[in-house]
């Protein structure tokens, strides 16, 4: 009978629970993850930027965090899952450090995040390609300006992208090294012009200094010219000689389709990049419920 009185109470419980979900008493909250501000750029362009920060973060505080520089950052492109997975931080402090996210809205991306071609079969009219410089001004005079001047910031600087956007990090890396200290590059789109930037790589890296710097490539199963121009990228560094440049490459080509390797490898290359303290705990011994056939201390059989 007690039983049976038990189950009665729950279904009650559960039968009362519906109702008031369903009732007018019943309110909703958005979820906020960030703020968007609009900024402009020297030509006088406006650009969406949306920031998130940890929420470990106190107006007053003098806590400062990494910035990562999101590409294709806008509301309705990828700033949400990254700001979502950042976020992550902020609840087990044992996957990675907290950090800022900034993202840039691309307007115009195909624009934006190449370079003026060299090939005559990419030939386009004018204003369809060609605009990585400016864009990457932007950044420099614009972005990080407004980032460093208004967030609390360390001056670690990252900067993540895919495709085409991974195609600009890597060149931004190559011609523009010191603007950040962490690139992030997921499945770069090494195909353009003909795979121009990774047949010119070794030459520019000549001209680098030899400066702690962190690199960390991704690419899916693409293959044909974006894995080649990968490989010659990757083939560069290595003769380079720069000593203190840390590469991690992460070939998916057996797992994962340009449109499935993003969230994933942002996670790892986040990880990598700012690796978070062992718990405590991990040296101690497995507790008793780990281990077979063991018990609980000071458990006493003849009183279970």
């Amino acid at each position: 009978m007690k039983l049976l009185a038990t189950i009665l109470t729950f279904c009650l419980l559960c039968a009362s629970a519906r109702g008031a979900d369903n009732s007018e008493t019943s309110r909703s909250s958005e979820i906020v993850l960030g703020s968007s501000h609009s900024v402009l750029s020297m030509a006088g362009d406006a650009y969406e930027v949306n920031v998130y920060l940890p929420r470990s973060y106190k107006d007053g505080s003098d806590k400062t965090y990494p910035v990562l520089y999101l590409i294709d950052g806008g509301r309705d492109q990828d700033f949400n899952h990254i700001a979502g997975l950042a976020d992550l931080a902020s609840v087990n402090p044992y996957i990675f450090r907290e950090l800022i996210v900034v993202g840039v809205r691309t307007n115009n991306r195909l624009f934006e995040l190449t370079s003026l071609n060299t090939d005559s079969r990419y030939n386009r009219e004018e204003g369809v390609l060609g605009g990585s410089d400016s864009f990457r001004n932007l950044l420099k005079t614009t972005v990080i300006p407004f980032a460093e001047n208004t967030l609390p910031s360390n001056g670690r600087r990252i900067v993540m992208g895919e495709s085409l956007a991974g195609l600009f990090i890597a060149e931004t890396f190559l011609k523009m090294p010191t603007l950040f200290t962490d690139y992030v590059s997921i499945s770069p789109s090494m195909w353009y012009d003909d795979r121009h930037l990774s047949k010119s790589s070794l030459k520019l890296l000549k001209a680098h200094s030899d400066q702690e710097r962190h690199v960390y490539l991704a690419m899916a199963n693409e293959g044909g010219t974006m894995q080649k121009g990968l490989d010659e990228l990757l083939s560069a560094i290595e003769k380079s000689g720069l000593k203190k440049l840390k590469v991690n490459y992460q070939d998916n080509s057996a797992s994962e389709f340009h449109w499935s390797i993003y969230h994933g490898e942002a996670l790892k290359a986040i990880s990598w990049l700012l690796p978070a303290p062992k718990p405590e705990y991990i040296n101690e011994p497995d507790p008793w419920y780990l281990i077979e056939g063991a018990n609980p201390p000071g458990w006493n059989p003849s009183t279970k």
